[in-house]
């Protein structure tokens, strides 16, 4: 991803922040020919400073059947994101699009089964807890999800570089600036994100 020092942000916790909200994102490696699956990822911290990277894919996925311990992977995750009309500045120039995005390199660590076990709890927690009726993996019963993770290729990727980019019209100057904000606050939730985000970086 190419971020100029403009839109580069240093911050990890917005970097949670886009990945626990958009968390379907593209797992991308290209160990024998470029390929991409989108799949759930989760951020682990049980140890906060070797925090990394889970997920899982079908073991069908022809992705699945080159990936091994020690390839480099792509985890790219697209947070909030609108388009920007060139009709909002006080001059004629080109249309844009803000958004926020994060890019983590990675190094493939294969799970085991108790490691997959515990991915899968995890992951159906997150978003189960907040069902009517929540279904989780322990009421499932052990041998069913074991049965069900026999399908399941489960991923472990450890950061080797973190890419953070908040494209928020920085380049603009406050007249247009202020004016974007408010054609967003008037559009829909993704816009109306953006537009909470670029008052949050005012200066």
């Amino acid at each position: 991803m190419f971020v100029p020092k403009l839109y580069k942000s240093e911050d990890i916790d917005l970097m949670k922040e886009i990945i626990r909200e958009n968390s379907f994102a593209l797992l991308i490696s290209s160990v024998d020919k470029i390929r991409a699956t989108h799949s759930m990822m989760m951020l682990n911290e049980d140890h906060p400073e070797n925090a990394y990277l889970e997920t899982h894919i079908s073991r069908a996925n022809p992705q699945a059947k080159v990936l091994k311990n020690g390839d480099e992977v792509l985890c790219d995750f697209l947070g909030a994101h609108t388009y920007i009309s060139s009709s909002w500045y006080d001059h004629i120039n080109v249309s844009t699009w803000n958004y926020e995005a994060v890019q983590i390199y990675g190094k493939v660590e294969l799970m085991n089964h108790d490691e997959l076990y515990a991915h899968l709890d995890r992951l159906t927690t997150k978003y189960e807890k907040f069902q009517q009726c929540p279904m989780m993996v322990k009421d499932m019963g052990k041998e069913f999800v074991e049965k069900e993770m026999k399908g399941a290729f489960g991923l472990k990727i450890i950061p080797t570089e973190i890419f953070i980019k908040q494209k928020l019209s920085q380049n603009r100057k406050e007249a247009d600036f202020n004016n974007i904000i408010r054609q967003l606050e008037q559009s829909d939730d993704q816009a109306g994100k953006i537009a909470e985000k670029m008052k949050s970086i005012k200066k």
